[in-house]
């Protein structure tokens, strides 16, 4: 196995680690049954409170940037990008956990900020601002990452480079198909707290 092949493994297996259900276990929370069922951190900050969902958000992102950042180091940004692809799809469809996992917004956005620290700031403000003014973090997802990757494609980006970026996206639209129903039909859960 070539050395830019054991990166990707190692970026796949970095998106596998459970923050969710790390910090989750930690409050008596399983993440794949409490609230919506899906182990990210805007489901542990429902149900486990605000540091908790800090934690795992903080975790999220780090396994996309580490993936992201030993694709850099050892091959460049096309290396980087393939690796953080893989951490993404680690994250999304782990083999641990019988391909249950969450919906790769945090990686997806942690594998951008080493690539593309800009599009990510800005997306990031998107996000925030948008949470704050309506409460639905799947709404503020939803738009931060298409935003991304307009963003990302309209400043220029190499084909090859903006097509990893388009599947990311994908990855993250796709895995929100069911909120994209429910804020069509208007009965989205909110994103708050009472911790």
């Amino acid at each position: 196995m070539t050395l830019d092949a054991v990166a990707v493994v190692v970026g796949y297996v970095l998106g596998t680690l459970p923050f969710a259900h790390a910090v989750g276990a930690r409050l008596g929370v399983d993440p794949a049954t409490a609230g919506s069922g899906n182990p990210g951190a805007s489901n542990i900050y429902r149900t486990a409170g605000r540091k908790a969902g800090a934690a795992v958000l903080v975790g999220d992102l780090l396994k996309g940037a580490a993936a992201a950042g030993i694709g850099l180091a050892l091959g460049g940004r096309e290396l980087a990008l393939v690796c953080g692809l893989a951490a993404v799809l680690g994250h999304v469809f782990p083999v641990t956990r019988r391909l249950q996992g969450g919906k790769g917004v945090a990686t997806t956005c942690g594998v951008v900020a080493v690539l593309f620290p800009f599009h990510a700031l800005v997306a990031g403000v998107v996000w925030l601002l948008i949470a704050a003014v309506w409460k639905l973090a799947s709404l503020a997802s939803i738009v931060a990452i298409g935003g991304l990757v307009i963003g990302i494609a309209a400043t220029g980006a190499p084909t090859h480079e903006l097509v990893v970026v388009v599947l990311l996206g994908a990855i993250v639209l796709v895995r929100h198909r069911t909120n994209i129903a429910r804020l069509a039909k208007g009965d989205e859960r909110p994103l708050a707290t009472g911790t």
